[in-house]
């Protein structure tokens, strides 16, 4: 298999990692004022991604950095052609994770309400506009022959790619719900799972929609197979979830993410941009590809650091692992 094959698979490997790490946390922020009903409540909700939403963010980071080494034309294109919405990414979660480390710090409650607005809106502004972003990457863009993105802002605010905003809100949803079910204990743990079997309805509704609508367009053998493992997996979560079978419920919904992403890479490949201008020139894992040496000198990091930074992240999920009730949050500021 070339390098360029390998760094597509790769890639598509982290954002797959991200979605189902960083998706529930989206998840339990863009709920922290729906199942929250008070101070405590909040940091109880909050407390259950506490040791991991940071660590999470990691997958982000690697993917782009990843994107810069391996496929440098991809990464100069996709920043300059999206540079708006990712800067209002950048932002939101910037103000996230402000909001996670200053809302203890003066007790009053004008002062974590605000954060807590801050924690809301910038987990549904990723939420919304990562599956924006991906919806406009499978679908296509305005790219001239230089590989020059000649379209506006508005451009990439398509039916299609409005969709795949969409369908990543609700995802992230159910799978956040999901997961505050797994977490937590008592009431909470109740009002969670109940929320998350509503949530479920409109979650399958909307990702059955734009998978179908993917391949629909595409026509992949490969991306339809996955598309239906996926739309599978999502329906055993609706089912866990009503069953009140968190572990189960959380495992099938973090499938369905991981399925769904290599749903739209398979079906974005071999081009990792195309672009639908007459004339216009896609993007390639061959033409936007850095060196051989330059790749191969990245596989050999590679093969040695993600090891280890799997096993760290496990071992950190591992010893956070115990659910959270009301009770373990003491009363009054913290």
């Amino acid at each position: 298999m070339a390098l360029t094959t390998v760094w597509f698979v790769l890639i598509a490997v982290l954002w797959a990692g991200y979605f189902l790490l960083e998706g529930f946390d989206f998840g339990v922020g863009m709920l922290l004022g729906h199942l929250g009903r008070d101070d405590r409540e909040r940091r109880l909700l909050i407390n259950t991604i506490g040791p991991v939403w940071d660590g999470n963010e990691v997958w982000l980071i690697v993917a782009g950095g990843a994107t810069f080494a391996a496929f440098p034309e991809w990464y100069a294109t996709l920043f300059s052609g999206f540079y708006l919405p990712l800067l209002i990414i950048l932002v939101a979660l910037i103000l996230r994770g402000l909001a996670f480390e200053y809302r203890g710090k003066v007790d009053s409650p004008r002062w974590r309400r605000r954060w807590d607005a801050a924690i809301i809106g910038g987990s549904l502004v990723p939420a919304v506009l990562w599956g924006v972003a991906f919806g406009n990457i499978v679908r296509g863009v305005r790219l001239d022959a230089h590989h020059e993105y000649a379209g506006t802002f508005f451009d990439l605010l398509n039916p299609y790619a409005l969709l795949g905003g969409l369908t990543t809100l609700t995802l992230f949803l159910l799978h956040g719900a999901v997961f505050l079910a797994l977490k937590t204990d008592g009431e909470m743990r109740e009002r969670a799972g109940k929320l998350a079997a509503r949530l479920s309805v409109p979650a399958i509704v909307v990702a059955a929609a734009f998978l179908l609508w993917t391949q629909l367009t595409h026509h992949d053998a490969w991306g339809w197979a996955l598309s239906a493992a996926a739309a599978v997996a999502l329906v055993a979560g609706a089912v866990a979830a009503r069953a009140r079978r968190e572990g189960w419920a959380f495992l099938a919904t973090g499938i369905t993410l991981v399925l769904a992403v290599a749903a739209l890479f398979v079906t974005l490949f071999p081009d990792v941009m195309p672009s639908t201008l007459p004339g216009g020139a896609s993007l390639t894992v061959t033409n936007a590809a850095s060196t051989p040496y330059t790749l191969k000198v990245m596989t050999w990091v590679a093969v040695f650091f993600t090891p280890l930074v799997l096993l760290y992240q496990g071992w950190t999920y591992w010893v956070f692992r115990k659910r959270l009730r009301i009770e373990h949050i003491p009363v009054g500021h913290p």
